[in-house]
Order: structure tokens, then sequence, then C-alpha cells
């Protein structure tokens, strides 16, 4: 039987704290790479497993490793002298009943066609290796796939963890302006216009107050750029574009800092050059679960869990459908809470915490936790609304929940990002 506690607080949101701090990964980032990849391959994984069975067996590809490569950079282009190496690790299920599934080939096509897709100057034939190190489950959790529990709706997957996951909502100006700063960059339209900028783009913003101060990574491709002194110029012209964005949200001051490792004088040792686009090809490794959280980015002031969502099975591995589910059902009730006309003020944030019970129905966890934000209001009112608040916090999860079979049929689909 879960348990669900709604409580109401009133206290600063994050976006009135005095400092804020919010980083976002971006797609050519080694981290990035790893968790979109791999979730790649959970989604291909699925898709075959339903297309053999009519149901997804046991697998979670959740742990991976991008080994960086080795080039030999310079202004006007360069080659690879190592091939970048990505390993895909965990577990699946290579056989059910007579049928085989072709789990490792599966595997490195997704990884290769993900790459193929999003860094265009990777040739995945010759610049990327990849090795699949997956292993069949074990007897017990595979055996999760085998029983179903009953839950409320019916019978569903038991979840295979005992584990906890939050969300929240709404997003603050500040998660706001760095996720979107991010995908500016690495939009179509941007490289159509600033077709010299890689895909490796990294953004750390923090906010003092009112003014906001960020940090912007990108690098330069190095057969579009000649010279030390080309660098410098077309650096000028870009981040001007990149402050011109930034510039449209709603902060006292903005401050766009670009490739600040950048000095005059020492030539290629003193700039962000790049062959293939991300840092990988000789600067940086990545790794599974050290990317954005499930709503896009890495919030240092907000509650995070720590599961990798990424990569993991959508239909029994509460590390992927709580977590996501937290934030879906966080974001319902604030939207939700904040429509009554009659309230005196709105609500400033929600946050929802689930926890799981290895083997107990995913539409029954041990225990939700709703935290709402109250904006103030008069005091005469706040009584009546504390049991309206939690009246309907308590329909909406149930809501979530009874859905949950649907939910993780979409999760498998890849219908919900994770990165």
């Amino acid at each position: 039987m879960k348990k669900i506690c709604v409580e109401i607080i009133s206290c600063p949101s994050v976006a009135e704290q005095a400092v804020e701090m919010v980083e976002r990964k971006g797609l050519g980032h080694p981290d990035y790479i790893c968790d979109a990849a791999l979730e790649s391959v959970s989604i291909a994984l699925s898709h075959e497993y339903m297309r053999l069975f009519g149901t997804v067996l046991h697998h979670n590809i959740d742990k991976g490793l991008l080994v960086a490569g080795q080039v030999k950079n310079g202004f006007g282009g360069g080659r690879v002298i190592k091939p970048m190496e990505f390993i895909i690790g965990d577990r699946a299920t290579f056989r059910a009943g007579r049928r085989r599934v072709p789990v490792a080939g599966i595997a490195e096509s997704s990884v290769r066609e993900w790459f193929k897709t999003n860094l265009p100057r990777v040739d995945e034939g010759k610049n990327l290796k990849v090795r699949v190190a997956l292993q069949p489950g074990s007897t017990e959790l595979s055996g999760i796939f085998d029983r179903k529990v009953r839950g409320r709706k019916g019978r569903l997957k038991g979840a295979n963890d005992t584990s906890a996951a939050v969300g929240y909502a709404p997003m603050t100006p500040t998660e706001d302006v760095v996720y979107k700063t991010e995908r500016f960059i690495n939009s179509s339209a941007f490289k159509l216009r600033f077709p010299e900028t890689g895909e490796d783009v990294k953004v750390m913003g923090i906010r003092t107050g009112a003014s906001l101060d960020i940090t912007i990574a990108c690098p330069f491709l190095s057969k579009h750029v000649r010279s030390e002194k080309e660098y410098f110029l077309k650096k000028a012209v870009v981040l001007k574009a990149m402050r011109g964005f930034a510039g449209e949200f709603p902060f006292k001051s903005m401050r766009v800092n670009f490739n600040t490792l950048d000095v005059k004088g020492r030539g290629v040792n003193g700039v962000y050059l790049s062959l293939l686009g991300t840092s990988a090809e000789d600067a940086d490794s990545g790794q599974v679960g050290r990317g954005n959280r499930v709503n896009g980015v890495i919030s240092l002031n907000r509650p995070m869990g720590t599961e990798a969502a990424a990569g993991k099975n959508p239909v029994s591995h509460v590390g992927k459908i709580y977590t996501v589910l937290a934030h879906r059902m966080a974001h319902e009730i604030y939207e939700r809470l904040n429509y009554s006309p009659r309230r005196d003020s709105g609500i400033k944030e929600v946050y929802v915490w689930l926890l799981s019970q290895i083997g107990a129905p995913i539409d029954m966890p041990k225990q939700v936790y709703v935290k709402v934000v109250e904006g103030g209001g008069r005091k005469s009112h706040f009584s009546a609304d504390k049991k309206i608040i939690t009246k309907n916090s308590t329909a909406i999860v149930d809501e979530f929940l009874s859905g949950i079979g649907a939910f993780t049929g979409e999760l498998s689909r890849g219908e919900h990002p994770v990165c």
C-alpha cells in the first residue's frame, strides 16, 4: 500500500535564494554522448523485444564509457591518430525460449547511428570503435519479467530495485536560460550561421541576486580557422550572438563569458580548437550518469537522486520510471494548483519524491512525498488552502500512478527525454 504525504511550507524558492548554480552539458559533451547513445540502445532493444515477444524483456544498458581518442590538430585541419572507443556494459536478455535476440548487433548499430545522426564530423566507421560488454541478467532480477505482480490497474512489472527519485517544478529563470542557451548554440539555425562551431557545448550559470553570470565553452572546428587572428575574430562575432540571445531573459544584469581558457599569443596552444566537434576526440572521456538530469540541467540548489536514468529498462527499473515521473507529477501539481483564481497568491514550487520497494508493483510506491512551497497569502485562508492543496495533490499523484502502464510504454518508445 502506497503512502502519500503532502507538506505545505513557506520559504524562499530557489529563484529567491541569494545564489543559484546551474549547469548543462550539451550535445557533443562526452557525458551527454554516453547518456543519449545508451538510451538509444535501450529504445532499440525495447522495440526488438516488443516485436519478437510482445513485451519488453529485462535489460539495463546504463553502464557505459566513452574513452577519448587522439588527434593531431591545428589551424586549417588535422587528422585522427587513435579513434574513440565506446564501451557498452551491464545486462540484457539474449534469449527467450528458443528465440535468440541479436543484442550485441543492436547495441553497436544503435550507438553508431546516434553518432552518425548527431555528430556529423565523426566518421563512425573510422573514428569510433564500439565494444559490447553486455552479459545476461541475474536469474532473480530477470525473473521479475516472468512474474507480473498485481497492481491497482491489473498486472504490472514489479520494481527491480529499492530506490528513490525526486522531481520538481517549475524551472527557474536561471535553469531556463542555461538550458536554452545550449539548445540555441546547438540548433541547426546557429550551425548554419556559424558552421565553425562544434557540438561540445557546456554552459554554467551562476546567479547572484538578480544578476546572472554565464560561462560557455564551445570549440571551433579547426578546418574553419586558419590562424590565431581569425580565431579571435570569429570568437568575437559568435560571442555577440550569444550575448544577444542570453540578454532576452529577465535579469537585472547579465555577463556572458566564452572560452575563458583562451590566451592570445600562444597559437594553437591558446585556443579551443576541435577536429571532430567533441572533446572526446582527444581530451575528455565520458561516463553514463555524469550528465544532465532528466529535465536537461544539473541544478545544484535542487535535491537530486543518484540514479542514472539513461539506458535503464523502461518498464521495471524505477531509477528511470520514477525519476521522469516525479518531474511530470511536480509540473502537473504546480500548474493545476496555480490555476485557481481564488487564491491570494500562487504556489512557488512543487517537489515530488517517490520511493520504491523491490518486487512491489510499480504503481504502488512505498512512499510518495509532495512538498509544496507556498507563495504566502492571508493567514485566514491558509487552513482551507492547505486542505485543498493536499486533496488536489493526492488526486494528481493517483492519476499518474493509475496510468503508469501507458507511461512505461511511452518511455520504451523514447517519448520522454532523459538528458
